[in-house]
């Protein structure tokens, strides 16, 4: 008998349909797996046939030929031991022979008990499954409120095999998961760190702002103990908060890295902190079927490089490409792979190998040369892709000792909300020129800018005495137009105005200083 069965899985971050053909026969008993399996695939066989014994099943004495459909795609991992289960059963007449699979999509892992165990991706072979038009999807347990999070389908939180059996031969009934939006606008809502909790750094905090408003790059540099990871850690108490569409696409990539955090739905913006011993490749993705990197699974959200200088100087012009397109594309002999990775890049450093190169009062014992070469681990390419680049310096005991409490994360965020809605009502009609839609001014391409970025002369005149001064590269102009059209948003002004340019200039200073 043949029975075919639906299942999914995954190339890159994007899920695809596979069809599951069983052809079970009265001849010498064997077991054969075709359509490009890899040995996780193959191995199922065994899976299959303990699970079932175990589970009070009889094997089938037959001869079955399973084929994996499209048979030119690389097929890997345990994701379709549940489809090749239920196609085995079925031909073996342990399913009724009137089921219609036609709307059914299998997802999972067996154990040899019989039980089911969660899986990776299930998020994006759900999605792919639905635009199959599939409509009851069966995942283990564990992976079942991931599953429901899709809309238009079924997902049925599936236990062992008996439940599975039972339920599609209508005997005992598996109540699908539904998800519950409520509880991911509530979960949202629960921010732990607080401006409120800094003090003094008036101007840092200003910058942030400036930062979180329009979506730009930020680096900050000064001496220990000022509290420039104190103030990096808290940036995502004042972004916008992630929209449903921006929580999927984050949980698709979390869900095949296997770092979902609580196997439903990304509901806050990420935050990643790699240490700076990690590689090019933990930094950008990749292995032999390459898997997303710190990069992609900082997608739609802050991606902090502590101790910038310290981290291997290849790991970081990794960072280029993704600054630019919001992607990585990563080739290898398996295919051409590629990953979002549009995220807000937030740098700490020190000044210099010690730390207090500039400081008022702590002696520096770095030599010129030993600063210029620690500075020089940084290149100039990637510093002309960060927007703002501020100077935080040490507090004095009577910014420390002050009670006043500090403006609140809610407070300025309420701002940073106002300024991203002008810039979404600004570029309503606009595009990158990849064609995705524009959220804020930092996507902006250079035809935009020369659209919206229209400047006075007394502007054009500090612009261009500024220009010429600090020696800036093509790619710097744009990113002060970039930044002071983010402070004229948050000015609620309709023009930038000199004060804007002037203040954006500022935020950009230390090209000279430190990199020059």
């Amino acid at each position: 008998m043949l029975s075919t069965v639906y299942s999914s899985g995954i190339m890159g971050i994007d899920g695809f349909e596979v069809i599951v053909e069983c052809n079970m026969q009265d001849k010498l008993p064997c077991f054969e797996i075709v359509g490009l399996p890899d040995a996780a695939v193959k191995e199922a066989e065994k899976r299959i046939q303990a699970a079932l014994e175990n589970s009070g099943f009889m094997f089938p004495d037959s001869a079955i030929v399973i084929n994996l459909a499209p048979a030119d795609m690389k097929k890997e991992g345990s994701t379709y031991d549940m489809a090749l289960l239920t196609s085995v059963l079925h031909s073996g007449g342990m399913i009724k022979k009137s089921t219609d699979f036609e709307d059914k999509c299998f997802i999972g892992e067996l154990s040899m008990s019989g039980s089911f165990r969660a899986i990776r991706g299930v998020l994006s072979m759900v999605l792919s499954a639905r635009e199959k038009g599939r409509k009851e999807i069966f995942v283990p347990f564990d992976n079942a409120k991931e599953a429901s999070v899709v809309s238009g389908i079924k997902a049925y939180p599936v236990h062992n095999i008996r439940e599975l059996v039972e339920h599609l031969n209508g005997k005992k009934f598996i109540p699908p998961v539904e998800f519950d939006k409520s509880i991911f606008e509530k979960q949202r809502d629960n921010t732990i760190m607080d401006f409120s909790d800094v003090k003094g750094q008036e101007k840092a905090k200003r910058a942030l702002e400036i930062a979180a408003a329009g979506n730009h790059n930020i680096l900050l540099i000064g001496p220990p103990g000022t509290g420039k990871s104190m103030l990096a850690k808290r940036i995502p108490s004042i972004l916008p908060k992630i929209t449903f569409e921006e929580a999927l696409e984050t949980t698709k990539i979390h869900s095949i890295s296997g770092t979902l955090p609580n196997g439903s739905l990304v509901v806050e913006r990420p935050f990643r902190s790699p240490h700076h011993t990690m590689s090019s490749v933990a930094l950008a993705g990749g292995g032999k079927i390459p898997m997303p990197g710190e990069l992609s699974l900082a997608h739609n959200g802050i991606l902090f490089l502590d101790e910038l200088p310290e981290f291997n100087k290849s790991a970081t012009e990794v960072l280029r490409q993704p600054l630019e397109d919001g992607s990585i594309t990563i080739t290898r002999a398996a295919g051409h792979f590629t990953f979002p990775s549009s995220f807000m890049l937030v740098c700490a450093m020190n000044p210099c190998k010690c730390g207090y190169y500039g400081h008022p009062t702590h002696k520096c014992t770095c030599k010129p040369e030993d600063i210029k070469k620690y500075i020089s681990k940084i290149s100039g390419p990637l510093i002309d892709r960060i927007d703002i680049q501020l100077e935080v310096s040490s507090l004095s005991y009577n910014e420390l000792s002050d009670s006043r409490p500090s403006e609140s994360s809610a407070v300025i965020r309420e701002r940073v909300d106002k300024a991203r809605a002008r810039a979404v009502e600004r570029f309503k009609n606009d595009t990158t020129y990849s064609g995705k839609p524009i959220f804020s001014n930092a996507d902006m391409t250079s035809t935009l800018i020369r659209k919206y970025c229209v400047l006075d002369s007394d502007a054009h005149n500090l612009l261009r005495a500024a220009f010429e001064k600090m020696g800036m590269s093509a790619r710097g102009y744009d990113r002060i137009l970039r930044v002071a059209l983010t402070i004229a948003d948050l000015d609620d002004s309709d023009r930038i105005l000199v004060k804007h340019i002037a203040e954006a200039i500022q935020l950009r200073s230390l090209d000279r200083k430190y990199f020059s």
